[in-house]
């Protein structure tokens, strides 16, 4: 199991005025009129970050959850080097973690949509089957080749949780 993204969020609980940032901001990108929030992307570590007004503000692209909280930090410290006055503590919430796996063999697609009745697939969109499961709450895309996508968890350990019981699951209905 790969970790591909993990979203985090953060609310610094103070305006921040977007045009300001976006002068202070180099290759950072602030279109109102198209999307509410300023983007901006650093490199050590690789993130990109979403951040609005309400002082709100996500951060995708992160490999792991340390990488994501270090993330938030560096910006918070870039922000404080601009001269905006920052709170000394501030939560960071991970809302979303995206993993890939392989089951090891191929997967008859239009099987398991059978198999599996409440399973979606619309092969003319989308060449996965999208199958979701309430504990842990996530979503799996399952391709033909045996590799599946699995995201909505929030800790790595649901993760794990939830590529087991699908794994399970393929199996009690004779697809793995």
């Amino acid at each position: 199991m790969q970790i591909q993204n993990v979203v985090a969020s953060v609310n610094l609980e103070r305006k921040l005025s977007l045009e300001k940032l976006l002068e202070s901001l180099d290759k950072s990108e602030y279109q109102p009129d198209t999307f509410p929030g300023l983007v901006y992307r650093i490199n050590n570590p690789s993130a990109t970050f979403l951040i609005f007004q309400t002082g709100k503000i996500i951060c995708i692209g992160s490999k792991t959850i340390a990488q994501a909280k270090q993330a938030v930090g560096e910006l918070v410290k870039i922000f404080r080097g601009l001269g905006m006055k920052m709170p000394k503590e501030y939560k960071i919430n991970v809302e979303n973690i995206v993993v890939t796996d392989t089951l090891g063999e191929k997967i008859n697609v239009d099987e398991l949509v059978f198999s599996l009745p409440e399973s979606e697939y619309t092969p003319d969109t989308f060449p996965g089957v999208v199958y979701r499961i309430t504990d842990p709450k996530v979503s799996f895309l399952i391709f033909g080749s045996g590799k599946i996508v699995c995201a909505g968890a929030k800790t790595i350990a649901d993760s794990k949780k939830a590529v087991d019981i699908l794994r399970k699951k393929l199996k009690s209905i004779g697809v793995l």
